[in-house]
């Protein structure tokens, strides 16, 4: 919602948001649509990583609001099945960040206070981030990946 990129993007997901645009742009505010119609379904953070349009540097191009909270048009489209991808995964796995090292990936969390609330939502409901991004790092890494971490994590606090 805030920042000086958008999300990050793979290239794959780049061809199915330019395909599925028109099912898209029907949950899109003006400003957004705007701003696709400008520089199309991606662009360039400052290190040449793909990432969505921001509206004149601010939101996400793919941003919408209900009541003042924000949700994604992608994952509502998604989410009233008209088209088969839910959001970019960088999307889905946030608070967490993926970074290149090297041949690897880096798996980090990304403190942000507008993310505060729900951080306090879950330590009250006892879900760590995990189990949150439980789906979400499945469907980056696979299921057997997933069930490593959730081992690791549970031999360590005994």
């Amino acid at each position: 919602m805030e920042g000086d990129a958008g999300a990050p993007l793979e290239e794959e997901e780049i061809a199915l948001m330019e395909d599925y645009l028109a099912e898209i742009k029907n949950y899109m505010i003006p400003a957004g649509k705007d701003a696709v119609t400008e520089s199309g379904v991606f662009d360039y953070d400052i290190e040449g990583t793909y990432v969505t349009p921001l509206i004149m540097g601010g939101d996400c191009a793919f941003i919408n609001f209900t009541k003042g909270i924000a949700w994604c048009s992608i994952e509502k489209a998604y989410e009233e099945g008209k088209i088969p991808f839910q959001k970019p995964v960088s999307c889905h796995l946030y608070p967490v960040r993926l970074a290149k090292i090297g041949q690897s990936e880096a798996v980090n969390y990304h403190r942000w206070q507008i993310c505060d609330v729900a951080l306090e939502k879950g330590t009250k409901e006892g879900v760590p981030l995990y189990v949150f991004l439980k789906e979400a790092l499945i469907r980056r890494y696979g299921k057997d990946w997933y069930g490593k971490l959730v081992e690791e994590i549970e031999n360590r606090d005994h």
